[in-house]
């Protein structure tokens, strides 16, 4: 199995540097690569919920969007992420490696007895801000941290993904009410939108609907998009901080499990591991980028 990691493309970080298509999804791929043998190591993770929000972190993180430091996860001032569907939190750890949060070394222990990368977010993980195992707290967070940077006149943001089973929480809604009257226009929420949770399609399960809808019924500005394409996702980062005092929605079409054929949109991987000819399947898979443009 290749170490991945080591063949990383090579980009400048923070919000001063954009990377082209073409990086951008070289590091797609790598990221989706280096996530999987993370776990194929310990046979810990849920692959398909953090594949279907590659595209989304990737261009967050290096596609000039989100404001940090390299190599300085302490910083008061940079913009805060939140993964609110806990359960795809570890689609971050590489990231985090890469651009100097943890030590590259963390991510072959992760999930292992006393490692700092666990399967779910932690706040003593530099970089992440909130522990988000369980659902539907998120949104209500980021609400606090932005209302926060509104009180003391600061221009920090706060960018949060959700699954869309995790819109059946009332939490969600509650919190969708506050920032729109709060006018948090520092907010963005993104919404995995891929259609399944680990019992099946969320439109048998109970309905959702139109969730751009739902959030434009609470006052924020919404937009929906392929959460594959770098193009349509590069649009609606780009509405940021231009909504008329609005918090902004991003509702994220995916395929969960995107990238390896067997899983994607099949309910049954949320949380199954591979056997070894799967794993050769889709290490095949990953060959290739799989991404819209």
């Amino acid at each position: 199995m290749p170490h991945s990691f080591q063949n990383r493309p090579r980009t400048t970080s923070g919000a001063d540097a954009s990377a082209s298509l073409e990086i951008l999804t070289a590091k797609s791929q790598w990221l989706r690569r280096t996530l999987f043998e993370m776990v194929m190591r310990t046979r810990k993770g849920h692959i398909p919920s953090c594949y279907s929000s590659i595209e989304l972190l990737v261009a967050l993180f290096y596609g000039g969007v989100l404001r940090y430091r390299h190599g300085k996860p302490n910083d008061t001032g940079r913009d805060r992420w939140i993964v609110s569907k806990g359960h795809a939190a570890m689609a971050l750890y590489p990231i985090l490696a890469d651009i100097g949060f943890v030590a590259e070394s963390e991510l072959a222990q992760f999930t292992k007895k006393d490692a700092l990368l666990r399967m779910y977010a932690d706040p003593e993980i530099p970089g992440i801000d909130a522990i988000s195992g369980s659902l539907g707290h998120g949104l209500g967070i980021a609400s606090g941290i932005c209302l926060a940077a509104k009180q003391d006149s600061r221009s920090q943001r706060a960018f949060v993904l959700l699954g869309d089973s995790e819109c059946y929480e009332g939490s969600i809604w509650e919190s969708a009410a506050f920032a729109s009257h709060a006018g948090l226009d520092n907010l963005v929420a993104i919404v995995d939108r891929n259609g399944l949770s680990i019992m099946g399609r969320t439109e048998e399960l109970c309905r959702l609907g139109s969730i751009e809808d739902k959030f434009r019924s609470f006052g924020w500005e919404a937009v929906t998009i392929d959460g594959h394409s770098y193009r349509e996702i590069a649009e609606a980062y780009g509405r940021v901080g231009r909504t008329g005092g609005k918090p902004l929605a991003i509702v994220a079409n995916t395929v969960k499990g995107k990238g390896i054929s067997f899983m994607e949109g099949r309910s049954e991987w949320h949380n199954r591991m591979p056997d070894a000819a799967q794993q050769e399947r889709a290490w095949a898979d990953l060959e290739t980028n799989c991404i819209s443009h």
